[in-house]
């Protein structure tokens, strides 16, 4: 199933736009709302210090600075009452050079926190749908 949820969020990401934040919290809750969202945006950033693909890339970036916007961007994107307070996609990632491995990478982080945390497949690939519109702001900048 980890394919397949890979494989939905990339086929998804090279064609989406960014949709707009959905109408319902359905989503919000199936992630355990703000305290499961947190303990997801934690796992995947100690899943990604772990990971020797992409470590680099977190090298000079400010954690909790980057683990607050995060938490942020899955609440709205998840239909949550949150309000994301961060800098554009573009603009986040400039300069950075993410290529589609590095993409892959922490998608892949971020599946293993759900699973850590007991997230339902259905649930996980509603979120990472959601988040694989932003695949283009983020590859090549």
């Amino acid at each position: 199933m980890r394919g397949l949820s890979i494989i939905l969020a990339l086929l998804l990401g090279a064609c989406a736009a960014s949709p707009p934040p959905p109408t319902d919290d359905s989503l919000y809750r199936g992630l355990g709302e703000l305290p499961g969202i947190t303990r997801i945006v934690e796992g995947m950033l100690l899943n990604a210090a772990r990971n020797p693909r992409i470590t680099h890339h977190f090298a000079d970036v400010d954690i909790e600075r980057l683990r607050d916007k995060l938490i942020e961007q899955i609440c709205v994107e998840a239909g949550g009452p949150c309000v994301y307070t961060g800098d554009s996609m573009e603009e986040s990632h400039k300069g950075l050079n993410i290529d589609r491995g590095d993409f892959n990478a922490l998608v892949e982080d971020l599946i293993d926190a759900m699973d850590a945390e007991g997230v339902a497949v259905p649930v996980q690939n509603r979120l990472l749908a959601r988040l694989a519109a932003m695949r283009g702001q983020i590859i090549g900048r």
